[in-house]
């Protein structure tokens, strides 16, 4: 499977894999549809892409106007594959990349805010669970109308007890489950 960006100013730009079976590209049907979603709200948001990956949600954000995204990955090649794609779209100035553990990360008191966190972990292992709860109990990461967006197996899914987030939303999209979870109080 090819990945690209699909629209804004990096339009058609080829995106890098990782090597091996470690990450899980995002289908260019799911993120034209998250981002038809979201469709204006993207513009001068910020982003935290927890499980990086490629970080082609990352540079799809930038690509339609982010102002910043935080990439993130625990393991060294998607973080020199995030890299190499931000430097071949040009996004070098917007873009932050951290290698380390997502669940040490969002337990750290937070450094700024975001409006868009986006959680696509490996599968199976209940870590965007985790990853919501933690940012659940750690809300000040998100801002006041922050949104947290989940991409994960429909089979994957369950209902969690959450005090500052609620589920708002989901959408299917063959075997992706995208669910968006609003702070409290919007």
């Amino acid at each position: 499977m090819s990945l690209r960006v699909i629209a804004g100013s990096a339009r058609g730009r080829k995106l890098k894999s990782v090597p091996g079976d470690t990450t899980r590209p995002v289908m260019d049907r799911v993120k034209e549809a998250l981002f038809n979603i979201l469709a204006g709200d993207v513009v001068e948001s910020s982003w935290w892409d927890l499980f990086g990956g490629t970080g082609a949600i990352g540079i799809e954000a930038l690509s339609r106007g982010a102002a910043f995204v935080r990439f993130s990955d625990l393991n060294r090649v998607p973080v020199d594959t995030i890299k190499e794609n931000i430097v071949h779209c040009g996004f070098t100035r917007q873009a932050e990349i951290r290698k380390g553990d997502a669940f040490s990360m969002l337990s750290a008191q937070p450094d700024r805010q975001f409006e868009f966190i986006y959680i696509a972990p490996p599968q199976y292992y209940e870590m965007w669970v985790k990853a919501l709860k933690l940012l659940d109990e750690n809300i000040h990461w998100l801002t006041t109308n922050g949104t947290v967006i989940a991409q994960i197996d429909p089979t994957e899914y369950q209902e969690i007890g959450l005090k500052n987030l609620e589920e708002t939303e989901q959408r299917k999209y063959g075997s992706t489950l995208v669910i968006f979870y609003d702070r409290i109080g919007q």
